[in-house]
């Protein structure tokens, strides 16, 4: 994209900041990719004007702006920090800095290298969110480009962007890029599932929107009478998410019903229950589709009710009910709390809050002292899958599939975990190691003195348990 355009595109949402950083910016990078090309034969430059593209759709500040247009002179080009840091200040070089890739050549094998390129890019994201929004939208583009390079070559990006990047986008409440990670990577990862995929969903394009175009129709007439604002989006799931519900459910393609998606945005919580209501009015529920994600909202800050209904011709439709606010940060997820509020920058008041869990989470991988354990760690961490675990008292803890006793326990305090020597699931006695389930009410039982064994880093699913146990060893000296 040109400078003009960008510029126009950054001044949509911040009209009253001044741009000359960015045109600098844009013309350094320019000047220090002049020589170079990308795999497709394109000036390099192209690949920098997408990925600050990519940020300005998310709204981010200028500073970021900047950073990803100047993202690779670091790793690239000659240029120096120091150089980086006369012409643009300590704040755009720290984020370049961030997601610089380390020199592999200090590691005896790939998958060294990239567990600690990992580690750098995460503990820089602990000290600045946007490190990683920079690095999500230069793999998006990485991604897009991928058929210029050689096949090994592609499978072993598109693994790691399925394996990491997505599952981290999911993290950060980005739905709309995790969905578009995923299914780039699909593309090579499962190259004849996604050919043969691809073609029946766009056989069935026609008769989709037939059906999506009477349902909303339906919705209108009966919403017509009310009061209640509200806009209908339609929604068609990704590839991906649908050949993953193929495989789960054992079932093929055909048998998958609920590929067909609306999402209903109001202004109020109270309005998307009444909305739900008059769903259910409408069309026959499914029994046991319906979740309530506003009253327990994800890790990720994700919030919507979700049921599935039977359609006027008895084709199955989800549907999300849920406010602007909360559309914004299901597109946007963490980005969207950059936003600039009537012209002016202005931060989501609430934004260090909700970054705590972000900044718990990376402060409890940096324990690890293993590039390797660090990335098989992250991998497990960013698991799409929770389960929502009950305490007696009623309080709702959300954690990972497969999360034991002992996580839950370090979830509801350290010392809890520290002490634990049994758990009642239900009212009965379970094993430290039995998986948690949804809905499950879990009683912890604790004994004054009694310590972490080292067993549990076998049993343990999530960063923190694991952490503070081996914090714990390490100062014993049972574990290095």
């Amino acid at each position: 994209m040109e400078l003009p355009e960008l510029l126009v595109k950054f001044k949509e949402y911040a009209p009253h900041v001044d741009t000359t950083a960015i045109e600098l910016a844009y013309e350094y990078s320019v000047n220090a990719h002049a020589d170079q090309a990308r795999a497709s034969g394109e000036h390099y430059f192209v690949h920098c004007s997408a990925v600050a593209e990519s940020l300005i759709e998310l709204k981010l500040d200028m500073p970021t702006i900047c950073a990803g247009l100047l993202h690779d002179v670091l790793e690239d080009t000659p240029t120096t920090p120091e150089q980086l840091r006369k012409e643009f200040g300590d704040e755009i070089t720290r984020l370049v800095e961030g997601v610089t890739k380390l020199d592999s050549l200090h590691f005896t094998s790939h998958d060294d290298a990239q567990a600690e390129n990992w580690r750098k890019m995460m503990l820089a994201t602990a000290q600045d969110i946007r490190v990683i929004l920079i690095k999500l939208a230069d793999r998006l583009h990485n991604m897009k480009t991928l058929q210029f390079l050689k096949p090994e070559k592609q499978e072993r990006i598109a693994h790691e962007t399925a394996s990491l990047y997505a599952p981290l986008a999911h993290r950060l409440g980005m739905f709309r890029l995790k969905s578009q990670l995923e299914d780039l990577a699909f593309q090579y990862t499962h190259r004849e599932e996604y050919a043969e995929l691809s073609a029946k969903m766009e056989a069935l394009q026609a008769n989709r929107e037939s059906v999506l175009a009477n349902f909303k129709t339906t919705v209108e007439q009966h919403l017509a009478g009310t009061n209640i604002p509200h806009r209908i989006l339609a929604r068609t799931k990704s590839l991906w998410s649908i050949y993953q519900k193929m495989l789960r459910q054992n079932k093929p393609f055909e048998e998958i019903q609920d590929s067909l998606g609306v999402r209903v945005i109001t202004d109020t919580v109270s309005n998307c229950y009444a909305l739900l209501g008059i769903m259910h009015t409408l069309f026959k529920p499914v029994a046991g589709t319906f979740t309530d994600y506003i009253s327990v909202p994800k890790i990720n800050l994700y919030q919507s009710l979700h049921t599935t209904v039977m359609g006027l011709n008895g084709d199955l439709v989800e549907i999300q009910i849920r406010t602007e606010e909360m559309h914004r940060t299901s597109e946007y997820g963490i980005a969207a709390h950059w936003r600039y509020k009537s012209g002016e920058h202005g931060q989501d008041p609430h934004l260090e809050e909700k970054l705590n869990w972000l900044r718990q989470w990376i402060e409890w991988l940096q324990d690890l002292k293993s590039p390797r354990e660090f990335l098989e760690s992250l991998k497990t961490d960013l698991e799409l899958h929770q389960v929502f675990v009950f305490t007696p008292a009623g309080e709702v803890k959300a954690l990972p599939g497969g999360a034991t006793p002992i996580d839950f326990a370090f979830s509801v305090h350290t010392d809890v975990g520290m002490t634990c020597v049994g758990a009642r699931v239900n009212n009965k006695m379970v094993r430290l190691d039995y998986q948690l389930k949804s809905g499950d009410i879990c009683e912890i039982q604790t004994k004054k003195g009694s310590v972490p064994k080292k067993d549990w880093l076998g049993i343990v699913k999530t960063a923190r348990a694991r952490s503070k146990i081996r914090h714990f060893l390490r100062e014993k000296g049972i574990v290095a």
